[in-house]
């Protein structure tokens, strides 16, 4: 099936208009909402400028904030795979208008007009009646371990924060609100201006998928800013959905984070487990096909069944210490794991560590590079992570005998 896109340039105003009947979502497997006052002074400041220099209701100048990737999921809504720094920005600085503009007891023909304006931005509204519930937001963020979630929709909601709040929601909003009451001493007719532009001259690029997958390529294409989605950050956001207490839910994201800094300490990722670990299930199946699948090809098989139908966090952390140790074996030994302690094991684990610069004679049984070194690290995980112990003598010889075999077909 041919992949389809849409790209078509926007307003902001036309832009979030579009939320009335497929609202905003910042998924799960998205990062947290990042930026600081730095870029909200910047953001705010760029339009200020360009609503006095080039923009206004007496020029036709543009603005171009950027491209916003998404695609429309099963619930129809609109899931941010890229921008949503940028469109949570937008919603916050809005809000930050409505309430100062709201907040006025006489207000002027331009302040109700604008308010009107901004209602149905933010909040749904009656489409007979034309009344907004406050309740009812236009944007929601799922993201993982990110315990201000509520944060951003009270903000919205109601407009109010906590001024002792250390979250980048509400110093951002506190932030924009004082930039507001600053510009509105300074020239007050030119908010009005300022509004105008930002509804009307303020340009974005949304690019609109026709798939998750569809977006994720477009986004790691266009993306030179950070670090693109991984596909553990979308395994993440998979298995989280999955758990169903809240209890089951906390201890996943605790042992998350901790997988995340033990592998950023020893210079590893979260990612490559994932991919050990298909070199261990594969290794389990007796899967010798030679061409290796990417990884969220292999996992999304039978609707991600191999990530939701084990423990994989505690399998994915046996893994990891199994590359602590190779970090450093002199110094690495892992509680209540006797294998860390065997000198037999620490000697193979020495030589493949050290794989790329050894005498192949010293290997006989590997071939095939450092895929076939890293193939046998997860394949490896397939004694240790079946509980079964490593014998005296040749036992781990005739492991890695067969390991070598598996992986050599697989990489060669």
């Amino acid at each position: 099936m041919a992949t389809t896109i849409s790209v078509n340039k926007q307003t902001i105003e036309q832009f979030l208009l579009n939320a009335r009947t497929k609202p905003f979502l910042i998924p799960e497997y998205q990062r947290p909402y990042s930026w600081t006052s730095d870029q909200i002074d910047t953001l705010f400041n760029d339009i200020w400028e360009f609503t006095c220099n080039e923009g206004g209701t007496d020029k036709e100048g543009t603005y171009f904030l950027g491209s916003i990737v998404s695609y429309e999921n099963d619930r129809g809504e609109q899931e941010i795979i890229d921008g949503q720094q940028r469109i949570t920005s937008i919603f916050l600085l809005l809000r930050a208008i409505y309430t100062k503009l709201n907040g006025v007891e006489e207000k002027t023909e331009e302040a109700k007009n604008f308010i009107s304006k901004i209602e149905p931005l933010i909040w749904s509204t009656n489409k007979l009646t034309g009344k907004v519930d406050y309740s009812s937001i236009l944007l929601n963020s799922k993201v993982i371990s990110e315990t201000e979630n509520e944060t951003l929709k009270n903000i919205l909601e109601s407009g109010e924060i906590d001024k002792e709040s250390e979250d980048n929601y509400s110093k951002n909003y506190n932030q924009i609100l004082k930039l507001i009451e600053e510009k509105s001493v300074e020239n007050a007719l030119m908010i009005y201006q300022f509004i105008y532009a930002l509804l009307n001259q303020v340009i974005i690029l949304p690019i609109t998928a026709d798939s998750q997958e569809t977006a994720l390529t477009i986004f790691s294409t266009l993306n030179d800013r950070g670090l693109p989605l991984s596909d553990a950050d979308i395994f993440k956001a998979k298995i989280y959905n999955h758990l169903k207490s809240k209890e089951e839910k906390e201890e996943f994201i605790e042992k998350w984070k901790e997988l995340e800094e033990d592998t950023q300490n020893i210079s590893e990722s979260i990612q490559q487990l994932f991919y050990y670990y298909m070199f261990y299930l594969r290794a389990l199946e007796n899967d010798r096909n030679s061409t290796t699948p990417g990884l969220r090809k292999y996992y999304s098989a039978n609707k991600f069944k191999k990530l939701l139908e084990a423990d994989i966090l505690d399998d994915l952390r046996k893994i990891l210490n199994i590359w602590k140790v190779i970090d450093d074996y002199s110094k690495n030994r892992i509680e209540n794991e006797s294998w860390s302690e065997n000198k037999d094991i620490l000697k193979v684990l020495d030589i493949l560590e050290k794989f790329d610069t050894v005498d192949t004679s010293e290997l006989t049984i590997i071939n095939g590079g450092l895929d076939a070194a890293r193939c046998i690290i997860g394949t490896l995980g397939s004694t240790i992570l079946g509980g079964a112990g490593f014998g005296p003598g040749g036992a781990i010889v005739g492991f890695l005998g067969g390991t070598g075999a598996f992986c050599y077909d697989t990489v060669s």
